[in-house]
């Protein structure tokens, strides 16, 4: 069966084929198929802009959808970046990309102290059928702590400032299976995938 994971972000697409290599699908990007249209991510959680991403795109392209929206939720800055976390620095007209956000990140966090600089990772995945209908959702999140400077060369996003206390390590400084068996978006889709066997879903 073919699974679109609605993102163009490779390194995303790569933990999704990752974490559910057992099944019986086949993966694809939005990147593999024609131009589609946008979908808006215009709401104010990360459920709501899962579910609409992933209603749109399934519409569009008749297949079986997967989508996520994640983010960074900084208690400090009050739970921000949160569903902007992507283009976070885009928005304060700071530039646009991962450098630039964790470089945006950094200058407001510049004054907070370590114990005041807790943060999580937040990832809300939905899966909508060929006719748009959204079948069921999960979410998780792994808990953390922003560093003054990025550490590590692995992973994507702000996994470079995001430090795992119990580990010692950055998300950026995990190999990919450690990083997967903690972080939000292989925990949610853990979770996802143990709804989709039990109800027997793209089996």
């Amino acid at each position: 069966m073919q699974l679109l994971v609605a993102s163009t972000n490779p390194g995303k697409i790569r933990e999704f084929a990752d974490l559910l290599a057992d099944l019986p699908v086949s993966i694809s990007g939005l990147r593999d198929h024609a131009p589609l249209p946008a979908v808006e991510e215009t709401g104010t959680t990360f459920r709501a802009n899962a579910c609409l991403k992933v209603a749109g795109y399934a519409a569009a392209t008749k297949m079986w959808t997967l989508a996520d929206d994640s983010g960074l939720a900084v208690d400090a800055l009050a739970g921000k970046p949160g569903v902007y976390s992507a283009r976070w620095a885009e928005m304060h007209q700071a530039g646009h990309g991962d450098a630039a956000n964790n470089a945006l990140l950094l200058q407001q966090l510049q004054a907070t102290p370590d114990e005041k600089r807790t943060a999580r990772f937040v990832c809300v995945l939905a899966l909508a059928n060929p006719q748009g209908q959204i079948v069921l959702t999960a979410m998780d999140h792994v808990e953390g702590r922003i560093l003054h400077a990025p550490r590590g060369e692995n992973g994507f996003g702000y996994d470079p400032l995001f430090l795992i206390d119990a580990l010692g390590k950055t998300t950026a400084e995990l190999p990919p299976a450690q990083k997967h068996s903690i972080s939000h978006r292989g925990k949610a889709l853990r979770r996802l995938h143990e709804i989709l066997l039990r109800v027997k879903l793209l089996t």
